[in-house]
Protein backbone atom coordinates (compact mmCIF):
# COMPACT_ATOMS: atom_id res chain seq x y z
CA UNK A 1 0.00 0.00 0.00
CA UNK A 2 1.38 3.49 -0.95
CA UNK A 3 1.89 5.73 1.87
CA UNK A 4 -0.35 9.24 1.66
CA UNK A 5 2.55 10.71 3.43
CA UNK A 6 5.66 11.71 1.79
CA UNK A 7 9.33 13.65 3.38
CA UNK A 8 9.81 16.73 1.56
CA UNK A 9 13.11 18.18 2.26
CA UNK A 10 13.22 21.82 2.94
CA UNK A 11 16.56 23.59 1.74
CA UNK A 12 17.21 26.33 4.53
CA UNK A 13 19.96 28.80 3.11
CA UNK A 14 21.73 31.02 6.06
CA UNK A 15 24.13 33.67 5.83
CA UNK A 16 27.86 33.30 6.52
CA UNK A 17 27.25 35.15 10.10
CA UNK A 18 24.23 33.13 11.19
CA UNK A 19 26.02 29.98 10.42
CA UNK A 20 29.03 31.00 12.20
CA UNK A 21 27.35 32.37 15.09
CA UNK A 22 25.22 28.80 15.32
CA UNK A 23 28.80 27.16 15.35
CA UNK A 24 29.78 29.01 18.24
CA UNK A 25 27.03 28.26 20.01
CA UNK A 26 26.78 24.24 19.01
CA UNK A 27 30.80 24.16 20.47
CA UNK A 28 29.88 26.08 23.56
CA UNK A 29 26.74 23.40 24.11
CA UNK A 30 29.49 20.66 23.61
CA UNK A 31 32.09 21.89 25.49
CA UNK A 32 29.08 22.45 28.65
CA UNK A 33 28.06 18.77 27.60
CA UNK A 34 31.58 17.07 28.02
CA UNK A 35 32.54 18.81 31.14
CA UNK A 36 28.89 17.84 32.32
CA UNK A 37 29.87 14.19 31.47
CA UNK A 38 33.36 14.14 33.24
CA UNK A 39 32.38 15.47 36.45
CA UNK A 40 29.50 13.39 36.43
CA UNK A 41 32.00 10.14 35.28
CA UNK A 42 34.83 11.25 37.76
CA UNK A 43 31.94 11.54 40.79
CA UNK A 44 29.85 8.24 40.21
CA UNK A 45 32.40 6.03 41.80
CA UNK A 46 32.83 7.95 44.99
CA UNK A 47 29.62 8.31 45.69
CA UNK A 48 29.45 4.36 44.63
CA UNK A 49 32.24 3.27 46.94
CA UNK A 50 32.03 5.86 50.00
CA UNK A 51 32.67 3.94 53.17
CA UNK A 52 30.43 4.85 56.08
CA UNK A 53 32.65 6.40 58.95
CA UNK A 54 31.02 4.93 62.01
CA UNK A 55 33.52 7.40 64.30
CA UNK A 56 31.14 9.54 63.79
CA UNK A 57 28.47 8.24 66.07
CA UNK A 58 28.57 6.75 69.41
CA UNK A 59 28.53 3.02 70.27
CA UNK A 60 25.39 1.74 72.24
CA UNK A 61 21.56 0.50 72.03
CA UNK A 62 20.21 1.79 68.72
CA UNK A 63 16.44 1.42 67.65
CA UNK A 64 15.30 1.33 64.50
CA UNK A 65 13.07 4.07 63.08
CA UNK A 66 9.75 2.52 62.34
CA UNK A 67 9.02 5.50 59.39
CA UNK A 68 12.30 4.87 57.80
CA UNK A 69 12.50 0.93 58.00
CA UNK A 70 11.19 -2.01 55.96
CA UNK A 71 11.41 -5.68 56.18
CA UNK A 72 10.50 -7.61 52.61
CA UNK A 73 10.39 -11.11 51.21
CA UNK A 74 10.25 -11.94 47.08
CA UNK A 75 9.33 -15.23 45.59
CA UNK A 76 8.42 -16.37 42.09
CA UNK A 77 5.45 -17.20 41.36
CA UNK A 78 4.78 -19.72 38.66
CA UNK A 79 7.71 -18.00 36.69
CA UNK A 80 5.12 -15.24 35.81
CA UNK A 81 5.91 -12.72 38.24
CA UNK A 82 8.20 -12.02 41.36
CA UNK A 83 5.59 -10.26 43.96
CA UNK A 84 6.84 -8.39 47.04
CA UNK A 85 5.12 -8.56 50.36
CA UNK A 86 6.12 -6.39 53.35
CA UNK A 87 5.82 -6.41 57.26
CA UNK A 88 4.56 -3.39 58.65
CA UNK A 89 5.36 -4.10 62.33
CA UNK A 90 8.40 -5.25 63.58
CA UNK A 91 11.35 -4.24 65.45
CA UNK A 92 15.37 -3.83 65.44
CA UNK A 93 17.48 -3.37 68.30
CA UNK A 94 20.97 -3.15 67.66
CA UNK A 95 24.07 -2.67 70.59
CA UNK A 96 26.97 -1.07 68.11
CA UNK A 97 30.39 -1.45 68.67
CA UNK A 98 32.13 1.37 66.48
CA UNK A 99 35.80 0.28 67.14
CA UNK A 100 35.12 -3.27 66.03
CA UNK A 101 31.76 -3.92 64.14
CA UNK A 102 32.45 -7.48 64.04
CA UNK A 103 31.32 -7.44 68.04
CA UNK A 104 27.92 -4.97 67.09
CA UNK A 105 24.60 -7.46 67.83
CA UNK A 106 21.38 -7.71 66.43
CA UNK A 107 17.98 -8.69 67.44
CA UNK A 108 14.90 -8.21 65.26
CA UNK A 109 11.36 -9.27 66.26
CA UNK A 110 8.51 -9.48 63.25
CA UNK A 111 4.43 -9.44 63.86
CA UNK A 112 3.90 -11.79 61.20
CA UNK A 113 0.06 -10.97 61.05
CA UNK A 114 1.32 -7.49 59.99
CA UNK A 115 2.31 -9.00 56.32
CA UNK A 116 0.92 -7.00 53.50
CA UNK A 117 -0.10 -8.87 50.94
CA UNK A 118 -2.36 -6.88 48.63
CA UNK A 119 -5.67 -9.20 48.93
CA UNK A 120 -7.52 -10.25 51.49
CA UNK A 121 -8.15 -13.68 50.41
CA UNK A 122 -3.95 -14.10 50.08
CA UNK A 123 -3.97 -12.62 53.91
CA UNK A 124 -6.32 -14.96 54.85
CA UNK A 125 -4.43 -18.14 52.94
CA UNK A 126 -0.72 -17.04 54.40
CA UNK A 127 -1.40 -15.76 57.83
CA UNK A 128 -3.02 -19.20 58.23
CA UNK A 129 -2.43 -22.69 59.76
CA UNK A 130 -0.42 -23.88 56.90
CA UNK A 131 1.67 -21.00 56.19
CA UNK A 132 3.09 -18.44 59.44
CA UNK A 133 0.29 -19.85 61.33
CA UNK A 134 -0.30 -16.39 62.95
CA UNK A 135 -2.45 -17.52 65.85
CA UNK A 136 -0.01 -20.08 67.11
CA UNK A 137 3.64 -18.21 66.26
CA UNK A 138 2.63 -14.61 66.31
CA UNK A 139 6.25 -13.43 65.76
CA UNK A 140 9.20 -14.28 63.92
CA UNK A 141 12.57 -13.68 65.25
CA UNK A 142 16.16 -13.21 64.03
CA UNK A 143 19.03 -13.16 66.54
CA UNK A 144 23.07 -12.66 65.38
CA UNK A 145 25.44 -14.61 66.26
CA UNK A 146 28.57 -13.78 64.27
CA UNK A 147 29.74 -10.78 62.30
CA UNK A 148 32.46 -10.74 59.57
CA UNK A 149 33.67 -8.02 57.19
CA UNK A 150 35.14 -4.67 57.32
CA UNK A 151 34.32 -1.18 56.14
CA UNK A 152 30.80 -0.63 55.41
CA UNK A 153 30.42 -4.47 53.96
CA UNK A 154 29.72 -7.17 56.25
CA UNK A 155 28.16 -10.49 56.76
CA UNK A 156 25.89 -11.39 59.23
CA UNK A 157 24.92 -14.62 60.79
CA UNK A 158 21.82 -15.56 62.94
CA UNK A 159 18.93 -17.25 64.21
CA UNK A 160 15.87 -17.47 62.36
CA UNK A 161 13.07 -18.63 63.55
CA UNK A 162 9.40 -18.69 61.57
CA UNK A 163 6.78 -21.25 62.92
CA UNK A 164 8.56 -22.57 66.05
CA UNK A 165 11.79 -23.70 63.62
CA UNK A 166 14.89 -22.15 63.96
CA UNK A 167 17.72 -22.08 61.28
CA UNK A 168 20.91 -19.98 60.71
CA UNK A 169 20.82 -17.41 57.77
CA UNK A 170 23.89 -15.50 56.62
CA UNK A 171 22.83 -11.94 55.62
CA UNK A 172 24.93 -9.14 53.43
CA UNK A 173 24.64 -6.13 55.02
CA UNK A 174 25.46 -2.73 54.09
CA UNK A 175 26.39 0.46 56.41
CA UNK A 176 25.27 3.15 53.98
CA UNK A 177 26.11 6.24 56.45
CA UNK A 178 26.61 7.11 59.99
CA UNK A 179 25.62 10.60 60.98
CA UNK A 180 24.12 12.99 63.50
CA UNK A 181 20.82 13.22 61.43
CA UNK A 182 20.26 16.63 59.58
CA UNK A 183 16.68 17.38 61.34
CA UNK A 184 17.21 16.32 64.70
CA UNK A 185 20.78 16.44 65.43
CA UNK A 186 20.40 12.30 66.93
CA UNK A 187 22.92 9.95 65.88
CA UNK A 188 21.99 7.80 63.31
CA UNK A 189 23.09 4.53 61.15
CA UNK A 190 21.58 3.63 57.87
CA UNK A 191 21.45 -0.10 57.18
CA UNK A 192 20.62 -2.36 54.01
CA UNK A 193 21.04 -6.18 54.00
CA UNK A 194 20.26 -8.42 51.77
CA UNK A 195 19.53 -12.88 51.84
CA UNK A 196 17.82 -15.76 50.59
CA UNK A 197 16.35 -18.88 52.13
CA UNK A 198 14.94 -21.78 51.32
CA UNK A 199 11.10 -21.57 53.03
CA UNK A 200 11.06 -25.45 53.08
CA UNK A 201 13.71 -25.41 55.53
CA UNK A 202 11.44 -24.33 57.92
CA UNK A 203 8.44 -26.47 57.31
CA UNK A 204 7.07 -24.00 54.50
CA UNK A 205 7.43 -25.63 50.95
CA UNK A 206 4.05 -26.19 49.96
CA UNK A 207 3.30 -26.13 46.31
CA UNK A 208 7.66 -25.94 45.23
CA UNK A 209 8.54 -25.36 42.84
CA UNK A 210 5.66 -23.94 40.80
CA UNK A 211 6.28 -20.92 43.73
CA UNK A 212 9.68 -20.97 44.48
CA UNK A 213 11.20 -22.17 47.61
CA UNK A 214 13.92 -19.54 47.20
CA UNK A 215 12.91 -16.93 49.22
CA UNK A 216 14.47 -13.51 48.77
CA UNK A 217 14.69 -11.21 51.99
CA UNK A 218 15.27 -7.31 51.49
CA UNK A 219 16.19 -5.17 54.75
CA UNK A 220 16.40 -1.26 54.42
CA UNK A 221 16.63 0.12 57.92
CA UNK A 222 17.46 3.55 59.63
CA UNK A 223 18.82 2.80 63.11
CA UNK A 224 18.83 5.67 65.42
CA UNK A 225 20.54 5.73 68.88
CA UNK A 226 18.58 5.15 72.23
Amino acid sequence: MESHFKYNPINVTQSPGKTSALRGLRNKAALLTSAFMLVVATAAPQAAFAEADLGKVPAGQYAVDPTHAYIQFQYNHLGLSNPVLTFDEFSIDMNLDTANPTNTTVAVEIQSGSVQTGSDIWYDHLTGEKWLDVAGNPAITFTSTSISGSGSQFQMTGDLTIKGETKPVTLDVTINAAMNHPMNKKPVVGISATGQIKRSDWGLGANAPFVSDEVKLLIEAEMFAS
